[in-house]
């Protein structure tokens, strides 16, 4: 049994590593903005955050974690059946990168790249798809 991960699976753990931290820095600015107590002591989670780049961060992260139900299996089913390439390769690296750019711009505000960025994982998860069909 070979050990070594595929391309394909190394950047499918990078890209889960990556939205699983996510959520780090607009919760600490809910600390920041509402204190450690009142901020854990959400019972109903609807606390909002004042700042706005905070905000747009959670929304970032929620739009990061419906992609990577899409992404994820993709990768694992054409890990299972032995369809990876080149390609497939390029596509799951391409994909944390686009997620990467899509986060920061997203956080950021800026429009066109938030875009642009989802586009470009988008036809990395299609990429994936066209090597399963």
């Amino acid at each position: 049994m070979n050990n070594m991960l595929t391309t394909e699976i190394f950047w499918l753990v990078a890209t889960v590593l990556m939205t699983a931290l996510f959520w780090v820095p607009y919760i600490l600015n809910r600390f920041a903005e509402n204190g450690v107590f009142a901020a854990i002591w959400d019972p109903q989670g609807v606390t909002q955050a004042k700042a706005a780049w905070a905000d747009r961060m959670m929304r970032a992260h929620k739009n990061a974690i419906e992609n990577l139900m899409i992404f994820a299996p993709l990768v694992i089913v054409v890990q299972q059946f032995n369809l990876a390439t080149d390609a497939t390769a390029i596509a799951a690296m391409v994909y944390f990168y686009a997620r990467l750019v899509h986060f920061a711009v997203f956080t950021l505000a800026i429009p066109v790249l938030r875009v642009v960025s989802f586009l470009v994982g988008f036809g990395a998860q299609m990429v994936l798809v066209a090597a399963l069909l």
